[in-house]
């Protein structure tokens, strides 16, 4: 498919998809792209002093975590190097309780559904309740048409991928094919749905008409 064609066909999707979000009661923008997305993002969160980041390579495609350490804010992030299994505990428990939290979606339909699947689950706690903002960055590659196939994506695309990008040993990272195993290492262990918004939860979601993450 022609780049050119892409781009149009994913600026209709995701208006639509952003436009039925809205009808669910999150605050959803759609992006051209991550300088677009990055300036929108940097104007929400002025007034916050602490962040959370989920372990998302499209989140951290932004840069937001070097300019917010920048300016001297609080980040709790469970990818920095070198922490013991206590201090990575302690940073996803922070997480729940930080002013502004940061994660991706695994699958988002056009329908207006978010979907994601955890094998620890921080993130899909601190997503749903405990933080006082929410901001959920996902590229138009994890849109899909239903929350069926949305659904469906994370065990045929996202969870794969990302076992693999992690090195796991799965039977997905080497056939990349769900099995829906039984491996002490799964990390597809807890699905949430986020039909609408969480009642107490103020939640943005910035759709990016660009490839990111898995």
């Amino acid at each position: 498919m022609s780049d050119e064609y892409k781009t149009w066909l994913w600026e209709k999707q995701g208006e639509l998809c952003a436009k039925n979000l809205k009808k669910h009661d999150f605050d959803s923008h759609f992006t051209k792209d991550i300088a677009e997305a990055r300036q929108l993002i940097l104007d929400m969160i002025t007034g916050y002093e602490s962040f959370g980041f989920a372990g998302s390579s499209t989140t951290r495609a932004l840069g937001i975590i070097d300019e917010l350490n920048s300016r001297g804010r609080t980040i709790f992030d469970h990818w920095q190097e070198h922490l013991t299994p206590e201090e990575s505990l302690k940073i996803r428990l922070e997480q729940g309780r930080c002013d502004c939290f940061f994660c991706s979606a695994n699958a988002i339909s056009l329908t207006g559904e978010i979907v994601n699947v955890d094998g620890v689950g921080n993130r899909t706690n601190a997503m749903t309740f405990g933080t006082k903002k929410v901001i959920i960055v996902a590229g138009m590659n994890k849109v899909r048409p239903d929350l069926h196939s949305a659904v469906k994506r994370v065990a045929e695309i996202a969870g794969p991928m990302r076992a693999k990008s992690l090195n796991m040993d799965l039977p997905c990272a080497q056939t990349g094919v769900c099995s829906d195993c039984n491996s002490p290492q799964r990390i597809c262990r807890v699905t949430t749905i986020l039909h609408r918004r969480p009642m107490m939860t103020d939640m943005s979601v910035i759709l990016i008409n660009q490839e990111l993450g898995y």
